[in-house]
Formats: structure tokens, C-alpha cells, sequence
């Protein structure tokens, strides 16, 4: 017999200080699978989250495809009971410039309720809200788990299908809990019904064999950064709306965001206009987006009197569901090819590329999630809610088990900062979304009843 929801409820409790600092424990390895940093922090990593889940009885390997050390634990159903498989990732972004953050960002410092350090929102705390939940069975789980726990999302999960590929049958289950997402706000959760789609690319423009004196050819001959910023204006409307001719795009977003909150919560800077139009929700879950995320150019404390050859920026296109990510990128390329001014010489190449997706939401292990969520939230139903990022290998999870119902979960907020300076997680709701879980588990196993 599966615990009740009033137990769950007490053993959730009883295991949140152990939970917190096994996560502050993870949050001090800065397990970064970016090139050029020490890959050995992500095998501690990957063993610190083996440990974690042969304590919570689950039989347990470390396994690597191409890339870094991902870990699967499992154990299997009771007679009859289905299988869920939980997902989290154990790698982190880098930390970026330091004196950005308030504290040292791989050591965990609690602040007005929330938790400051890497990683401790994305995807840290999924781990743990998957240990929490286990902890809280202990010997009585109702169902079959699956826990993969990935070692270079952040990276791109370039090896990750292979990996999928190869452990397909271990992993197989009936539904699967992707917490890598996050929640609408303080107080009200989600399910992440949509993501966007993403294509990385490089354009580089070339006008001159080498950098010549600017006093002397300056007027007649363009150089490379007036191209290149010319080009780059082309891929916006006088409205900031995407230019690109062949990116899909729909309005369809069931709930709108206040511009006030969204203003406070990106920390636009007063007087600075939204681009594009329609809803904000439309604008940044189901239509395009385009970014330039760096240029190689001359240091401005170093650049000489010349005319600059050749320059070169990084462009990422953020895909509406429904989108290809094939096609969109020779939609951008074509675009760039032909906007290029004054026959400067181009070359686009293509860096990376995610799928977009759609997720059916209803039947009844939605139903199982909602009446979770409504209950760890005492009564606050979750709303169905769009991304603007992109999880591209949730599409890689539909096609291999189409049969299995996914839910897109999280630990974040609109204040957790993943990916920035002082990433942070909310305690409370930390708690609530491990409660959510362990409910999840209890209501999909009555599923089989």
C-alpha cells in the first residue's frame, strides 16, 4: 500500500535538510563539460550523483557515449505498477566574470530565502527534487523509476542520442518527468507545454585581403564591421519584428505576461522599448527570435587606424514549435546571402541546431501531474505554459518512446537567473516542488489500479 498524501507530506519534511545540503554539496563541483575547462569536476560530479542514488536504493551505473559520464539508477516496478523515468542534468553553465556575482558562485549562500550559487537551480535542484522524492518512499515506492541524470546538457548534449540509443531498453517507461524547466511564477506552478527550437550560426564578412591604412582608402573602400553591422540590421523589421522571410511563426499563447512583471523580471533598463509585437507570451514562446550573441572584432583600447578585413558574429535564432530546424537555417543563410551589402564576400556556417516541440497535454498522467501540483501548491492549479528556450532532446524522448506520456517540470522561477550572475533558488518552492513529485509518483501509480 503507497503512502498517503498526509505522510508524503511528513516525510518530505522530515528529508528537506539532508535534501539541501547534498545539493549544496553538488553545487561546490563546478562541473562545467564546456571545452577548455577541467573535465574531472564533471566525474565528480557524476559520482557524487551516483552516491546520492544508490542511497535511495536504486541500482546504479555510470555511462558515457562520446562525451561526459552521464548516471542512470533504476528499480523496477512492482507487479503491475508502471515504470516513470526521472531526467535532470548534473552539468552547469559556466560561471562567467566573477565580480558579477555577490558570492563565490560554487559555494552555496542562502540570502532572503533563496539559495545563490551555479547551478543550484539549473539542473542541481532537479536532481535533488528526484532524490527527495525517492528518499521520501524509502522502501515503498509505488512504481518503476528510472533516474538519468545527463553530464553535458549545458554542452549541447551532443552525445546524448547515442546514449539514449544504446540504453533505450533500460529507460524504456510509461511516463517520463523532464525537471529541467520552471515554474509560472512564486507561488503559481506549470507544466511546460512547448519549446522553442534553436539554430546557432556564424556570418563572417570579408571585404579586404588585409587591414590597410584608414586615412588613406577610408570612403571608397567599406570595411568588414560596417558590413557586418549593415547585415545585421537586415534581420529586423523597423519594429523589431524577425525579417527573415520562411521562419514559422503562430500566436497561440493561452495566457499573456504583464509587461510590468516581464519588464522587472528581464531588468530592461528604464526607457529601453520592447521590440516585435503581438502578445509577450507569443512573442517569446511561439514566434522567432533572433540575437547576436558576440562579434570578433578589434579591442576598441587596441584597434589601430585601419580598416578592419574581416568580421565575423554569432547569430542565434530561436525557432516557433513547429519549425525545422533544417530549414530555418537555410532560411537565415539565404537571407544573409542576399542582404550582404556593397558584394562584400560572406561566408554563414552552421554551429548547432535544435528541434522545437509540442506536447500533447491532456490524458492521464497529465491529469495524475495537475492534481499533484495542485495539491503541493495547497489548491494554486499549474498553468500550461510556454518556453523560449529550447530542450531540443525532449523531441529525441517522443520519437524513441512515442507511447510514453512527458512531463516538463522545474525548479525555477522568474527570478532564478539560470545561466547568469547570481543564479538562485527559491527554498520554499523548492520544497513544494519536491512534495509535487513524490505526489506525482503516488497518483501515477493509482494509475494502473
Amino acid at each position: 500500500m503507497t503512502l498517503s498524501e498526509d505522510e508524503l507530506r511528513t516525510a518530505i519534511t522530515r528529508e528537506m535538510p539532508g535534501v539541501r545540503a547534498d545539493l549544496e554539496r553538488l553545487v561546490r563541483i563546478p562541473g562545467i563539460a564546456f571545452d577548455g575547462f577541467d573535465h574531472s569536476h564533471v566525474e565528480r560530479s557524476a559520482e557524487a550523483v551516483a552516491e546520492l542514488l544508490r542511497g535511495c536504493g536504486l541500482e546504479v551505473q555510470i555511462v558515457r557515449g562520446t562525451g561526459q559520464p552521464a548516471v542512470i539508477g533504476h528499480k523496477p516496478a512492482p507487479a503491475g505498477a508502471p515504470t516513470v523515468l526521472l531526467y535532470a542534468h548534473h552539468d552547469v553553465q559556466p560561471a562567467g566574470d566573477p565580480s558579477l556575482w555577490t558570492s563565490d558562485p560554487f559555494e552555496p549562500v542562502e540570502r532572503d530565502g533563496r539559495l545563490y550559487g551555479r547551478g543550484a537551480a539549473d539542473d542541481k535542484a532537479g536532481v535533488m527534487a528526484h532524490v527527495a522524492a525517492l528518499r521520501a518512499y524509502g522502501d515503498a515506492l509505488p512504481v518503476g523509476v528510472v533516474v538519468f541524470v545527463e553530464g553535458e546538457e549545458e554542452f549541447g548534449s551532443e552525445s546524448l542520442d547515442d546514449l539514449l540509443e544504446t540504453h533505450k531498453e533500460l529507460l524504456r517507461s510509461d511516463v517520463i518527468v523532464i525537471a529541467d524547466s520552471g515554474n509560472w511564477d512564486i507561488g503559481v506552478p506549470a507544466l511546460t507545454t512547448s519549446l522553442r527550437g534553436l539554430v546557432n550560426c556564424f556570418v563572417e564578412v570579408s571585404t579586404l585581403q588585409s587591414a590597410v591604412h584608414s586615412g588613406m582608402f577610408g570612403g571608397p573602400v567599406p570595411d568588414a564591421l560596417t558590413v557586418l553591422a549593415r547585415l545585421i540590421t537586415t534581420l529586423h523589421g523597423e519594429n523589431g519584428e524577425v525579417a527573415v522571410s520562411g521562419l514559422a511563426a503562430r500566436a497561440d499563447a493561452t495566457v499573456d505576461y504583464p509587461e510590468d512583471r516581464f519588464r522587472h523580471e528581464a531588468g530592461i533598463l528604464d526607457g529601453v522599448k520592447l521590440i516585435g509585437e503581438g502578445r509577450l507570451t507569443d512573442r517569446i514562446w511561439t514566434k522567432p527570435a533572433i540575437s547576436v550573441l558576440g562579434i570578433d572584432a578589434p579591442r576598441t583600447n587596441e584597434a589601430p587606424n585601419a580598416l578592419v578585413p574581416k568580421a565575423k558574429a554569432k547569430l542565434s535564432v530561436r525557432l516557433a514549435p513547429g519549425d525545422d530546424p533544417t530549414s530555418a537555417y537555410e532560411a537565415i543563410r539565404a537571407h544573409l546571402e542576399k542582404y550582404v551589402p556593397w558584394g562584400a564576400s560572406i561566408d554563414v556556417t552552421l554551429e548547432s541546431g535544435g528541434a522545437p516541440c509540442v506536447i500533447d497535454a491532456t490524458g492521464p498522467a497529465f491529469d495524475a501531474a495537475r492534481a499533484a501540483f495542485a495539491s503541493a501548491w495547497d489548491g494554486t492549479a499549474p498553468v500550461d505554459m510556454g518556453v523560449g528556450g529550447s530542450i531540443p532532446f525532449i523531441a529525441t524522448f517522443q520519437e524513441l518512446f512515442p507511447q510514453a506520456a512527458i512531463l516538463v517540470t522545474g525548479v525555477e522561477d522568474p527570478f532564478a537567473a539560470a545561466h547568469g550572475p547570481n543564479e538562485s533558488l527559491h527554498l520554499g518552492e523548492f520544497a513544494r516542488v519536491c512534495l509535487a513529485e513524490a505526489l506525482l509518483l503516488r497518483n501515477v501509480a493509482g494509475l494502473s489500479s
